[in-house]
């Protein structure tokens, strides 16, 4: 039996641009070859690094390219890590629960002490938010747009409170925002790094989810001290990424052909995002979830109550994946993840009613 895979956020390989990539590609050899070819600093390829620069209105500095944006993230912790240990404390990071899995792992390896603060609909709670943020923090890493897994997004109202916090505080305010261009339908709103240059606010990109998984390619914007620290600390680790995704990207934005991808992504991503909610009103409509208006993901609550880990060890048998919301946070046992963005439009509502024989099965055990 083929699995039906809702487990991972990836883009379908019909979303993928390959003809525009290997253009690109060809290119970005033909321009520099020796210095493609070579090493460089941390800090990233030099005319992408200046690219990103003006997109953000920032001095180039401010940017470091990364093997992706988790790669950054993890490159910050440690600086942050180091910077509390320094100072003999542990470093406190505010996250938003749920949240993205991975940078859980990552400060939780590090030893970084991880503040969770509520999530809803509408973004994270501003009280909870606030207090968190008066008790001390080194960093406040938040997805306040179709955020993973939630897909939820930080409303107007909100952002600007959150701002406001950061400024009062003068807690360092990460955004990351891999997913803000994927609207379905109305834009998002303006993104908390945006225009805020007398706020304490950085920036996560990576073009994982609007260009290629593959490419490996993100970016941070920080205060130029902390770009510094991270850049040193990356060409100490790896000397430098591989410059040949990065001027790949560059060559491809170069060309004009990003945002007609982002437009037909965005179709696609739609179309599979209302066939999934669909899937779930016919097949198990006593699951309650809030439709996704942009990126990858859809959030589900287990019907009955049920442990989303005790139903996935029965849907693996069935032939469909899915991710346990227990990996995205504490009080999230019976939420599951499913991404829309990769499976076939074809096997949507057959993944969906595999998932609610999953569930009938766990219900009857019970």
């Amino acid at each position: 039996m083929q699995t039906i895979a809702f487990a991972r956020g990836v883009p379908a390989p019909e979303m993928l641009p390959i003809e525009d990539l290997r253009v690109a590609s060809q290119r970005a050899f033909e321009q520099d070859p020796v210095k493609l070819l070579s090493y460089g600093t941390g800090a990233g390829w030099d005319p992408l690094r200046a690219r990103l620069a003006a997109q953000h209105e920032v001095d180039v500095a401010r940017v470091v390219v990364t093997t992706g944006s988790l790669e950054g993230f993890a490159l910050l912790a440690q600086v942050i890590a180091r910077r509390a240990a320094a100072e003999g404390r542990i470093a406190r990071v505010i996250v938003e629960q749920p949240t993205y899995d991975r940078p859980l792992l990552i400060l939780r390896r590090l030893g970084i002490e991880v503040v969770p603060v509520p999530l809803d609909p509408d973004g994270i709670d501003v009280a909870a938010f606030a207090e968190a943020c008066a008790a001390g923090a080194d960093l406040a890493y938040l997805i306040p747009t179709f955020q993973n897994p939630s897909g939820a997004t930080l409303d107007v109202t909100r952002r600007a409170a959150v701002i406001d916090v950061a400024k009062r505080s003068g807690v360092l305010l990460l955004e990351d925002d891999p997913y803000g261009v994927l609207h379905f339908d109305e834009p998002a709103p303006q993104g908390l790094f945006a225009g805020r240059g007398d706020a304490p606010v950085a920036f996560s990109g990576s073009f994982s989810k609007t260009i290629a998984p593959g490419v490996r390619v993100g970016w941070l914007v920080l205060p130029q001290d902390l770009a510094l620290e991270v850049a040193t600390l990356a060409n100490d680790t790896y000397i430098s990424a591989s410059f040949l995704g990065q001027a790949t990207v560059d060559a491809y934005l170069e060309a004009g052909a990003f945002q007609g991808n982002v437009d037909r992504a965005r179709s696609m991503l739609a179309e599979r995002c209302s066939l999934i909610v669909d899937a779930f009103a016919r097949h198990l409509p006593e699951a309650t979830f809030t439709a996704p208006r942009g990126g990858y993901f859809i959030w589900v609550r287990m019907p009955d109550g049920l442990d989303a880990t005790d139903v996935l060890s029965r849907a693996t048998g069935l032939g469909v994946s899915f991710v346990a919301g227990s990996s995205f946070g504490a009080d999230c046992g019976d939420y599951a993840r499913l991404a829309f963005s990769s499976p076939p439009v074809d096997q949507i509502d057959e993944g969906v009613a595999r998932l609610a024989a999953a569930c009938e099965s766990r219900a009857a055990v019970r």
